[in-house]
């Protein structure tokens, strides 16, 4: 059996009950040595972006970091955090990796989803 891994995202705004759409994100893969970027996307209507983050050969074992741009999302309203980053590894690049984010203005949880 031939599986592709990738890495998928999905923010919800828990205090509205909506997904949270135009919300920016960056990821980096971290190295010992360095904090490396690896591209922006921003979430759609669905709160998820259009294409996974990585896939096939592109997502490798190793830690990465997502970025969640919170303050450029919630311009001008009430809120606690600016930037949410989030650090994990991949152990197993072959896997479905999803990360969701599940945020509110003064509060957010993650956890590894499926």
């Amino acid at each position: 059996m031939n599986r592709e891994g990738r890495l998928t995202v999905h923010v919800l705004d828990t205090a509205t009950g909506r997904p949270a759409a135009g919300l920016s994100l960056s990821l980096f893969r971290i190295d010992p040595a360095a904090r490396s970027p690896i591209g922006t996307w921003t979430t759609n209507a669905d709160g998820r972006c259009d294409a996974p983050l990585l896939h096939g050969a592109a997502l490798t074992a190793g830690v990465y970091e997502i970025v969640f741009d919170i303050a450029g999302w919630r311009v001008g309203e009430a809120g606690f955090y600016d930037l949410i980053p989030i650090r994990f590894r991949i152990a197993d690049s072959a896997a479905h990796t999803h990360i969701p984010l599940l945020l509110s203005p003064f509060g957010y949880t993650t956890y590894r989803g499926s």
